[in-house]
């Protein structure tokens, strides 16, 4: 057994630190002394360590207790997926420094891979062996979400750069569709209702007449009223607290992205894509007022 103030000097965390743990539960010490004092054994010793470990990865502590407290829970299987996602983790920081050697050299070179998805990709297919049932539900089946998944995989410089682009880091991307994932089920029930419906035909509507006349000039007051009617609906119904960009500039970089343009030139013809962002692009230069 270790007191509270030994494995602080083991561990070098505070014993304030292990007192607050102990507080919410995280680790409770193994037993208590007469006078009330912490205990420690090799077993929270353990524990302590693996907190650690889901601490260095990025975990928030009340994810750290749920994942802890699970029925099936294997130290050994955390373990060896920690040591996977700590092994990604220092891949991205030396391909970060390789990168930054070459640019404090005077270099000009641009490059997203560096940026790289791992972590989200790893994520998404954790969420496909977990969440069969909703998986075959919204995506039709496994095989559609592995084609998802694989989309993802081929173009990930290009989404890479829209995420930073939106987000402003991998990292915060990353985190908000890991959210995205783990509340998978309740956005879903979210999205379904008579409300969302609404506002998705609407969107695709406005969408439909921007690119009905792909002949028209951008700058007409039609097409013009059309992408304000837009922006307004996106604004008034975006969830996405993390854009710090106007958002017609982040229509413009979602737009003119190759991953995105052949679904849009597939459900609006051919040349839309680009004809939107045209239209976005005039909207940007001849209101800027308006839109920061």
């Amino acid at each position: 057994m270790r007191t509270i103030s030994q494995v602080a000097e083991l561990t070098g965390i505070s014993t304030r630190t292990l007192q607050y743990y102990d507080e919410i539960g995280l680790l409770k010490p193994s037993e208590l002394t007469e006078s009330g004092y912490r205990l420690y054994n090799d077993e929270s010793l353990q524990k302590l360590q693996q907190i650690l470990f889901f601490k260095e990865l990025g975990f928030k502590l009340k994810e750290i207790k749920e994942i802890l407290q699970k029925p099936d829970f294997d130290k050994i299987k955390a373990f060896k997926r920690q040591k996977e996602l700590l092994l990604l983790k220092r891949n991205r920081t030396d391909r970060l420094i390789q990168l930054l050697n070459r640019l404090e050299k005077g270099e000009h070179y641009m490059s997203f891979k560096e940026f790289d998805l791992s972590d989200y990709i790893t994520a998404l297919e954790d969420f496909m062996q977990n969440n069969t049932d909703d998986v075959i539900k919204h995506w039709g089946s496994i095989e559609n979400f592995d084609m998802f998944v694989q989309k993802i995989k081929d173009d990930e410089s290009e989404v890479a750069r829209l995420a930073i682009r939106q987000f402003g880091s991998i990292e915060k991307y990353t985190e908000a569709m890991k959210h995205n994932l783990e509340h998978f089920s309740e956005l879903m029930e979210t999205q379904l209702t008579e409300e969302a419906k609404k506002i998705g035909k609407q969107s695709d509507i406005l969408y439909g007449r921007l690119a009905a006349d792909l002949s028209e000039d951008v700058s007409s007051p039609k097409i013009q009223s059309i992408v304000h009617e837009l922006l307004q609906l996106i604004q008034e119904n975006s969830t996405s607290a993390s854009l710090d960009k106007p958002y017609v500039n982040v229509l413009i970089d979602t737009y003119s992205s190759d991953y995105i343009k052949s679904m849009t030139d597939s459900k609006y013809g051919k040349g839309a894509s680009d004809y939107i962002v045209k239209a976005f692009r005039y909207y940007s230069e001849n209101n800027a007022t308006e839109n920061n």
